[in-house]
């Protein structure tokens, strides 16, 4: 029996085009409103998936993921954001795309559809069982995303999902699968809408939460991101004022320049 397809159901509402711009806006906010419901539901799950991906990261592992469409390029955004915010090196956490990197901002036409492919593209990076793989997939049917957690489950590699139906082939694939159900799109499958946000909420809690297990926040602030632009430099320099009692702002800047960060900079002066 084929698992039901709540994302691909028809919207609850009909005749957009007939709709008032104001009346398309608080519709889409109003379906909006359920998705962090539908995620807090789901807390029990993503605290499982984040236990072990910061433990296998303690023992120096890396975290994957793997999507296609807008799956995987939330993916990218995410992974991309973890090394200027909060200082780990490239390659610890890395997005893996169908398509490859054309797809980020092309649709790459089947893609999603080989399921060999998934796993062929993760191999690439040396993946191993020190490693964790979530596959992100709305659905919960992609073929590229489920070979590859098929795969690395037969070489012992943890893996994890995402998903916003019930009971799919994807959290079947999954050691630790995550079901973020929030209804039928405002757009009849268009999949980027409340289940795009949700995998989004979704990813930000398992990056956020594995980085301050890795110790790269203290207290609330980001003291180990990359200084790359003047808007950080200036932050930085406010939190390190803050953190070590400086008020010359001229000086704390020119001791986060000179270290490159808030944690270095700080333990320089201690």
């Amino acid at each position: 029996m084929a698992f039901e397809k709540i994302t691909e159901q028809p919207s609850q509402y009909r005749h957009l085009e007939k709709m008032s711009i104001a009346s398309l806006l608080t519709n889409i906010n109003k379906e909006d409103q359920v998705v962090p419901q539908a995620v807090a539901k789901a807390i029990p799950q993503i605290e499982k998936l984040v236990e072990v991906v910061s433990d296998k990261m303690l023992m120096g592992g890396r975290l994957f993921y793997i999507g296609a469409g807008t799956s995987g390029r939330l993916a990218v955004v995410d992974a991309s954001e973890c090394p200027p915010t909060y200082g780990v090196p490239y390659g610890l956490v890395v997005a893996v795309i169908a398509g490859g990197e054309k797809a980020i901002t092309t649709a790459v036409e089947f893609a999603e559809d080989d399921r060999e492919q998934g796993w062929k593209d993760l191999d690439v990076h040396g993946i191993n069982e020190k490693d964790v793989v979530i596959g992100i997939a709305a659905s919960g049917a992609t073929p590229y995303v489920i070979g590859a957690l098929d795969e690395c489950r037969k070489r012992g590699i943890v893996t994890g999902s995402i998903s916003c139906n019930p009971d799919t082939p994807i959290s079947a694939a999954a050691d630790f699968p995550i079901e973020v159900v929030v209804g039928p799109e405002f757009v009849t499958g268009s999949t980027r809408m409340k289940s795009g946000t949700a995998q989004k909420l979704v990813l930000n809690m398992i990056s956020t939460s594995a980085m301050i297990q890795l110790g790269r926040v203290e207290d609330n602030k980001m003291v180990n991101m990359q200084l790359t632009n003047d808007k950080l430099v200036d932050r930085g320099t406010r939190m390190l004022m803050e953190r070590i009692q400086l008020e010359d702002y001229e000086e704390a800047k020119a001791l986060l320049l000179k270290y490159g960060s808030v944690k270095k900079a700080a333990e320089s002066f201690a």
